[in-house]
């Protein structure tokens, strides 16, 4: 779509895009093994989906600690060392999932690997809007968060092809392979040309304590966010399992079908950012979000259901492809590592008790995951363009310390 805003680059600069979406997708990919694996987890130790539920609950309450953790590291070591550890440790983490011996034991290890997945997103995001040009920013942060429906997209081949011979155990033990990824960072990636390192232990909590009101906002946003993408993707797979009785080759190709509608809502609604603001694309993707809500929970066949399936992840990440460039123009300079990371996944931890909630809905409801799904998204989707409305912008804003920079965010506020 926005193939000129590629024009001009250094090839260090493509290495950087390239590793950051590859961290992000990669993650995206071990965290989604899982939801394709809930009702198996389940019969292995002799529970219900619901208490499985909790790993993934888990999973998104720890991933605040990872962000503000790794955020620190990056902010006063670099964003480049920082991701290389980062990929290393989640990699690890999901491969030792597999041989859980039950299902305490996953849960621990599905909380430690939170804390992996939570430092990836913002470090990999301000290395990247850092080191490319302006112009580029909305295309590039579509792009980038095309990575999360792009993992999921992986994870939905794996599992349609790959189950029935590996098992679950086996689906965790193939996530492994992203600890590849540190071998081209090592050889490729330069370090962020805008970072300076922290010198002082308490600089970043200090920026963050003085820019507090701006924190609660986007906190508050990126949960209604977080309920959005986890409320739309987390169960249904389950919910086309148990409600329809599809097969898991049934769900894998619907599950295909609507991450390519996401990678397509992602770049697409993130370039048109550009031009037209993120606020009003962001506000313009969750209302559409509503009108296609009907057929994506309550459609009767598989072609429907694909087809609405599509449609919403095309808002959904539509809406989520403006929020790496959005969270980090708004960031100020010195927690740029910190800051875009620590906020999205403080607004996880709040969501992250979506999974465990849209289940014990359905089950309420007789197992109506079509319900569950409906309510939560409808709600989020009209929250989402509320608190966007009446929110900041700071479109295009330097990176640094230029004197524009800062003139250019107060005249969005």
């Amino acid at each position: 779509m926005r193939i000129a805003a590629l024009g001009g680059w250094t090839t260090e600069q493509k290495h950087v895009v390239a590793a950051s979406f590859l961290g992000w997708t990669l993650d995206a990919f071990d965290f989604f093994l899982m939801v394709f694996v809930l009702k198996d987890i389940a019969a292995e130790f002799q529970t219900d989906v619901t208490k499985v539920t909790i790993a993934i609950l888990l999973t998104l309450a720890a991933r605040p600690i990872g962000a503000f953790l790794f955020g620190r590291a990056a902010d006063r070591w670099g964003r480049r060392p920082t991701l290389m550890v980062d990929v290393l440790l989640y990699s690890a983490i999901e491969f030792a999932s597999g041989f859980a011996p039950s299902l305490t034991a996953l849960l621990i290890l599905r909380a430690v690997y939170g804390v992996a997945m939570g430092g990836e997103w913002g470090v990999g995001a301000s290395l990247t809007m850092e080191s490319i040009p302006a112009h580029a920013r909305g295309f590039v942060s579509g792009l980038l968060q095309s990575g999360y429906p792009a993992g999921y997209f992986l994870a939905s081949i794996v599992y349609a092809l790959l189950f029935q011979y590996i098992g679950w155990r086996g689906m965790f033990m193939v996530g492994v392979l992203p600890a590849l990824l540190v071998l081209y960072i090592r050889r490729n990636v330069p370090e962020s040309p805008t970072w300076k390192p922290v010198t002082t232990k308490s600089n970043t909590r200090t920026v963050l304590q003085s820019h507090w009101r701006l924190g609660v906002y986007a906190v508050v946003l990126m949960t209604a966010f977080n309920f959005f993408s986890h409320g739309t993707q987390d169960l249904y797979p389950t919910f086309l399992q148990v409600q329809h009785k599809f097969s898991p080759h049934e769900v894998g190709l619907i599950a295909v079908i609507y991450n390519i509608g996401a990678i397509i809502g992602g770049i697409s609604f993130g370039s048109l950012s550009e031009r037209f603001g993120r606020r009003r694309m962001i506000v313009i993707a969750a209302v559409l979000s509503l009108t296609v809500l009907p057929l994506w929970a309550f459609s009767a066949t598989a072609v429907w259901l694909a087809v609405g399936a599509f449609l919403m992840q095309v808002m959904v990440q539509g809406a989520w492809g403006i929020v790496p460039v959005h969270l980090n123009e708004l960031s100020p300079d010195e927690a740029r590592g910190t800051f875009p990371g620590f906020v999205y996944q403080l607004g996880n931890l709040i969501a992250s008790v979506n999974a465990t909630l849209q289940a014990g809905i359905a089950a309420h409801y007789g197992n109506d995951y079509a319900f569950a799904l409906a309510a939560v998204a409808g709600v989020v989707a009209a929250a989402i363009a509320a608190l966007t409305v009446f929110g900041p912008e700071a479109r295009g804003i330097a990176f640094g310390d230029a004197p524009a920079a800062k003139g250019h965010l107060q005249s969005h506020r």
